[in-house]
């Protein structure tokens, strides 16, 4: 995680993103703590901090930074030239954090766990506003593992994690209508149990949710059964998790939400 010391709508690179709708930067922090604090305090995760930078103010949405495998991270390649400036700021924690660093070819664009998310041994790849479809050959040489790319269709989901999020190998929240009918279908065949929302929770960015594995918590903690998620989910979301024995954990995120990011956007996860 990043702490939000300079972030701010400094441009507009998504269709959330508005110079006439700043964010508060006071609340900001507060609910970033909060965020913190219940992944730390109450979910018992370990959380590595990297240090905030001036004149990058989406340095806060981490899950972007790049794709972490065992000790190497595969550094993102920025589509924008805003957030271009990120990259070498990213190269060099990870570099000084004993990593090892992999960049993919300069000619495609990767942003990382923003876009690459895994189901099980199969990392589910979105492409076309952020990253490029052919990326994903080079993910799989890489990793050697399957990855499967689906195509996003819906601007307002710019990234595969505002509008997918595994929940465990077999269970994942997803908004279909932000994919391809292709998309949809790779989806629907690779997830055993697909959990889809409403079009108002997905603009809530339900899907942009946090679930804890049991690897990322400390002794007595809450394991696989914790979703940490924007506040405000409908009452069908809801229930649909706590019959599946998922325990929710609502955080007000609202100001992030004006720059087109929740909970998962402000979180790598590194192992």
């Amino acid at each position: 995680m990043c702490r939000p010391t300079y972030y701010t709508i400094a441009y507009e690179i998504n269709p959330w993103m508005s110079l006439k709708r700043q964010a508060d930067h006071a609340r900001a922090l507060v609910q970033w703590n909060q965020l913190y604090r219940l992944l730390t305090r109450q979910l018992r995760v370990r959380v590595q901090i990297l240090p905030p930078h001036p004149g990058v103010p989406d340095l806060v949405f981490t899950a972007n930074a790049g794709l972490v495998s065992g000790r190497t991270v595969i550094r993102s390649n920025f589509r924008h030239p805003e957030r271009q400036q990120e990259e070498p700021i990213i190269e060099r924690y990870f570099k000084r954090a004993g990593f090892r660093v992999v960049r993919l070819s300069s000619r495609y664009d990767f942003e990382g766990e923003g876009d690459a998310l895994w189901l099980g041994e199969t990392l589910l790849f979105g492409f076309r506003f952020r990253s490029d479809e052919p990326a994903h050959e080079e993910l799989a040489r890489i990793l050697k593992a399957r990855v499967l790319p689906v195509e996003l269709a819906d601007r307002r989901f710019y990234h595969l994690d505002t509008c997918f999020c595994p929940l465990g190998a077999s269970s994942a929240l997803w908004f279909p209508s932000a994919f391809d009918r292709y998309g949809r279908k790779v989806i629907e065949n690779l997830v055993a149990d697909p959990i889809s929302v409403s079009e108002a929770d997905a603009k809530r960015f339900a899907c942009n949710a946090i679930a804890v594995p049991a690897s990322a918590t400390s002794m007595g903690g809450t394991g696989g059964r914790a979703v940490v998620m924007q506040a405000g989910s409908s009452t069908r979301l809801r229930r649909q998790l706590a019959r599946r024995g998922f325990r929710l954990y609502p955080v007000d995120l609202s100001e992030f939400l004006k720059a087109g990011g929740s909970a998962k956007c402000l979180v790598l996860r590194l192992s």
